[in-house]
């Protein structure tokens, strides 16, 4: 009796300290915001994009030439570069025609979009990750809580049947179906905690943290997700085109694509190089000022290669939008059946979950201690009542986690 004592008051303490460093989703996600390595270093793309954009602007830089004298034979003279000497000078700046340049910023702008989507998405994908492992462990925690707690009250039983088998009071076989069902919670139970050190594991990397998480989920933001929604896949595509990040992705890398094109057309058009220069006295007459044009004949480098694989990118990214089209409806269908799936197995046992669940456990062992049931029936029972109370937990996270994947597919929260 003492060591019961003993194993509950334990009970109680870990449960004391769980409740003080509860944490709540939304004080997870926060910190999820501000921590996350991955979204740090997915910021970065942005940067780098704008960066390039930055970049498009900026015209070629101009060039100058210098041409001076090194030695001058008629008067046998080095670097004769004075009033009778000769020098000359140069510049010239390249200019850009059939419109590189503004398609080379539209590009690098859209580009500077593109990586932008690609950041959202990422969050997006992270937020369901961090969801999902923050509810998986709090169910999972919710079952181990369940299964100690019977754990405690066998375990006292098995040490008191083994003290009664010695003596010859009780068949050794009691003792052995006590430890084989002492054995069979353990079991069950180490699945649950591996779950729970891999999910754990998920919300520190997520997190940057290398404390426990340990989630509080209240009744209300369960109860949430219980809540009837019809199905409705036009208004759901509709939220899913406007809201999700992929989906705009995959539209800014088709107008990316298109800009592409653009620009390696406007590649095949010759660009002119203009500048000026001052010549002494090796020209026509001296003191001499020059204007200079020139532009490459476009007589073998065309840029049809270029052209011709920017055209087959774009092609293949319209082909690429069309099945994302169709793989929407299809993922947006598989996440509400999911949900409603879910939702429906749970509102069917709903009635059973109240106090006289526990009310029943409780009834249930007093009158084992009383001898007024059998060890088998108490057995039968026990092992019936930690299924069912794992399935509970079981039914309650397949809910929120399947109603999480329903928000992230539309990327809006419905619940």
């Amino acid at each position: 009796m003492r060591k019961l004592c003993s194993l509950l008051l334990l009970v109680l303490f870990n449960q004391v300290v769980l409740a003080q460093n509860a944490v709540t989703l939304q004080d997870c996600e926060s910190r999820f915001l501000k921590k996350n390595l991955f979204l740090l270093a997915s910021q970065y793309n942005i940067d780098a994009s704008k960066a390039l954009t930055i970049q498009a602007r900026i015209w070629d830089n101009p060039t100058i030439t210098a041409e001076l004298n090194a030695y001058n034979p008629e008067r046998n003279q080095y670097f004769d570069i004075g009033k009778e000497g000769q020098k000359a000078f140069g510049i010239e700046q390249l200019i850009y025609l059939g419109g590189k340049k503004r398609n080379e910023i539209k590009l690098a702008q859209t580009n500077e979009k593109l990586a932008e989507l690609q950041f959202n998405d990422l969050l997006r994908n992270l937020k369901l990750q961090l969801r999902k492992s923050f509810f998986t462990v709090y169910y999972n925690t919710k079952s181990l809580e369940t299964t100690d707690r019977q754990l405690v009250h066998i375990e006292d039983l098995v040490n008191s049947y083994s003290i009664q088998a010695q003596k010859g009071n009780v068949p050794l076989r009691d003792v052995v179906r006590l430890q084989s069902l002492f054995l069979n919670f353990k079991n069950e139970r180490m699945e649950v905690v591996n779950s729970n050190i891999e999910e754990q594991a998920n919300l520190k990397l997520l997190l940057n943290t290398t404390e426990n998480v340990v989630p509080d989920v209240s009744g209300d933001e369960f109860n949430k997700y219980t809540k009837t929604i019809p199905f409705d896949l036009k208004s759901f595509e509709t939220d899913a085109i406007a809201n999700r990040p992929d989906y705009l992705a995959k539209q800014k890398d088709i107008e990316a694509n298109e800009l592409n094109v653009k620009w390696q057309k406007s590649l095949s058009i010759p660009d002119i190089t203009l500048g000026a220069n001052y010549d002494q006295r090796s020209g026509a007459f001296n003191k001499e000022a020059n204007l200079t044009i020139g532009i490459p004949l476009p007589l073998w480098n065309k840029n049809k290669g270029n052209i011709k694989y920017a055209q087959t990118i774009l092609e293949q990214s319209k082909i690429e939008k069309q099945n994302f089209d169709l793989q929407l409806q299809t993922e947006i269908t598989s996440a509400w059946n999911k949900w409603d799936e879910s939702r429906k197995n749970y509102i069917v046992i709903k009635p059973t979950v109240n106090s006289d669940f526990e009310a029943v456990y409780n009834g249930i062992l007093t009158n084992f201690q009383k001898r007024n049931i059998s060890l088998l029936e108490f057995t039968d029972f026990m092992e019936s009542y930690n299924q069912a109370a794992i399935q509970v937990n079981e039914l309650k996270k397949k809910v929120v986690l399947s109603g999480e994947e329903l928000n992230s597919t539309i990327n809006k929260d419905l619940f």
